[in-house]
């Protein structure tokens, strides 16, 4: 007799899952595209609410529309009214609105825990606080800076900003060496956030060197450098990863250390990869390369 098998023989698989909260990539090397890349290649399920749409390529970006707050909640309500999400990776929020509504959904969701059907505790939130695109265009708008330090940071797990944004949030020079990088780390963990990457890929060394800073404990990561001019959305795939590790159940240490490890190979995947007529991402995901006829 044909027909589905019956119901109890079914094996059921239950995913991992992460949602990212961020902006849309019309070329598709960083924000939400980058994000669930990285979430599809480490084994966990995406989910994603978009908080802007940009019209950008490896030229740079011609412009961004912000999602409306009210939308933006519909999104995020609707994925956390039905998944049991592990994490949150946010990224590009565009307006000082829109950050009041990632609060105001986590805030609500938080309520509903005492529901059997949802997660035992409130997902580990990862912040990174996108403020400029790589090509070095504005994605924020006026009021987002002092919204993100006031109301976001405290709800934050582990914020990941690079030296120019740490700069910019805490009104500083940007830090030139490791032992600034230090303090601004623990300035920036002063704003509220439970833990703080502070990411050196900008520092002049022979290493990529980030710094893990809590109220417990400092810790230095270092990875060597890779020489590409495809890096495009390195910030995203790293803080997806991170979100991602946490979700499939590692300490934040080592979920930092793992992270690095496959930022290091999507580098290195794109390196010799040409797309579009400028700098491009790195490869998060393993692509078959097409031959010319």
């Amino acid at each position: 007799m044909s027909g589905s098998p019956p119901r109890g023989n079914r094996l059921r698989a239950r995913l991992k899952i992460a949602l990212t909260i961020a902006g849309s990539d019309s070329g598709g090397g960083a924000g939400i595209e980058a994000d669930l890349k990285t979430f599809a290649a480490l084994g966990v399920h995406g989910a994603a609410a978009i908080a802007a749409l940009t019209a950008q390529n490896t030229k740079g970006v011609f412009g961004v529309a912000p999602t409306t707050p009210e939308f933006l909640t519909k999104q995020i309500d609707a994925v956390l009214d039905d998944f049991c999400v592990g994490a949150i990776k946010i990224g590009m929020l565009a307006t000082a609105d829109n950050v009041r509504a990632v609060i105001g959904a986590l805030r609500r969701d938080a309520l509903f825990r005492s529901d059997v059907t949802r997660a035992s505790r409130a997902p580990f939130v990862v912040c990174d606080p996108v403020l400029k695109a790589s090509s070095g265009d504005a994605l924020s708008g006026d009021g987002f800076l002092e919204a993100l330090r006031d109301t976001l940071l405290p709800r934050v797990d582990l914020l990941t900003p690079n030296l120019a944004e740490a700069a910019r949030v805490l009104g500083e020079a940007e830090a030139g060496d490791e032992k600034a990088m230090l303090r601004q780390g623990e300035a920036m963990l002063a704003l509220g956030p439970r833990a703080v990457l502070m990411k050196g890929g900008h520092l002049t060394s022979d290493d990529a060197v980030d710094w893990l800073v809590t109220k417990e404990t400092k810790r230095r990561f270092a990875a060597k450098r890779i020489a590409s001019a495809n890096t495009h959305g390195t910030g995203c795939v790293l803080s997806s990863a991170i979100a991602a590790r946490i979700v499939l159940g590692e300490e934040l240490a080592d979920a930092i250390a793992a992270a690095k490890l496959f930022v290091s190979e999507s580098i290195q995947r794109g390196r010799d990869v040409t797309l579009g007529h400028r700098a491009g991402p790195l490869q998060p995901l393993k692509l078959a390369a097409s031959s010319r006829p």
